[in-house]
């Protein structure tokens, strides 16, 4: 019985990391940037939104629902200042310029807010802690059913609004080839900052829910993005809903894992990350031994005087 509860946390644990993870898929699958810098950002939000309930007393989800639409002003903005100018230098400026974004982000929030931790959670009253008994050994939380219900949501959102809109059809067809896309008349350049605007904007729920379920300060970002990406890689880059598959494959490895050891949580979920990431190479035909060795090599010539 403790093992089914522990399957049934990690799966609304695994709710949130889809969450937080379907930004960083949908931005890679479009633009092929992985954004050092997407668990920065809902952070960026969560302070947003924090600030807004301190200042105004609102509830956290109007806060929310006010925030979303700068945060998705913000995207369409970067894409056009610096994800947009750093691709056209080649594949590793656009890493070197979200980790960039990533160093500011954590240090502006630090010199305007401190390194205090804080939570929402008082802001939502009985939700942060409220639960349904099903047995006497499983209990499931309001907020962790919220969370996933939501991430299923907008999962499915985001899935009809690619397959049905023609905006959306546009993004797949960019995705695919944005050459041939331009040919018939998709304005490319748009669409990635479409693009861009849904990633960041989805960072802002991501991030306000991890505030409700625990703290957050300015350097909690990095630690969301490591969960985000190996949900990606998990379900398959690119696959919203792989992205929730792989979510909830990383939720209940963490959940089971807390019960081997107190660093079980975090360890069972990276090896099941390193598992599946080493599986995806090996039946892509990766030589891992090759890349090793050409690795070490790579080392030992960097490291020679």
């Amino acid at each position: 019985m403790i093992w089914l509860n522990q399957i049934i946390q990690g799966t609304l644990l695994g709710g949130y990391y889809a969450l937080i993870a379907c930004g960083l898929s949908l931005m890679f699958g479009v633009m092929r940037i992985i954004n050092l810098s997407h668990g920065d950002f809902a952070i960026l939000g969560v302070f947003a939104v924090w600030l807004l309930v301190a200042q105004t007393g609102m509830s956290p989800f109007l806060a929310l629902a006010a925030i979303i639409p700068f945060m998705a002003l913000l995207g369409w903005a970067l894409q056009h200042w610096v994800f947009e100018r750093s691709l056209r230098a080649g594949p590793l400026v656009p890493l070197l310029a979200t980790f960039g974004l990533a160093i500011v982000i954590e240090n502006l929030l630090f010199e305007g807010f401190s390194a205090d931790t804080r939570s929402l959670a008082p802001e939502i009253g009985d939700l942060a802690f409220d639960s349904w008994t099903l047995t006497d050994q499983i209990y499931v939380g309001h907020l962790a059913v919220l969370i996933f219900a939501v991430a299923v949501i907008l999962l499915v959102g985001l899935q009809l609004f690619l397959k049905w809109t023609a905006l959306g059809r546009a993004i797949r067809a960019t995705s695919e080839d944005p050459d041939t896309a331009e040919l018939v008349g998709v304005n490319s350049r748009a669409v990635y900052a479409v693009a861009a605007a849904i990633a960041v904007a989805t960072t802002a729920i991501a991030g306000t829910f991890l505030a409700m379920r625990a703290t957050f300060d300015p350097y909690s970002g990095p630690a969301q993005l490591i969960f985000a990406f190996e949900a990606v890689v998990i379900g398959g880059v690119g696959s919203l809903w792989g992205t929730l598959v792989g979510g909830i494959i990383l939720g209940v490895a963490q959940s089971l894992g807390a019960q081997i050891g107190p660093r079980g949580f975090l360890l069972t979920g990276h090896v099941v990350f390193l598992v599946v990431l080493a599986a995806r190479l090996f039946l892509s035909g990766v030589d891992l031994r090759g890349a090793l060795r050409r690795g070490l090599r790579g080392f030992a010539w960097s490291r020679s005087p």
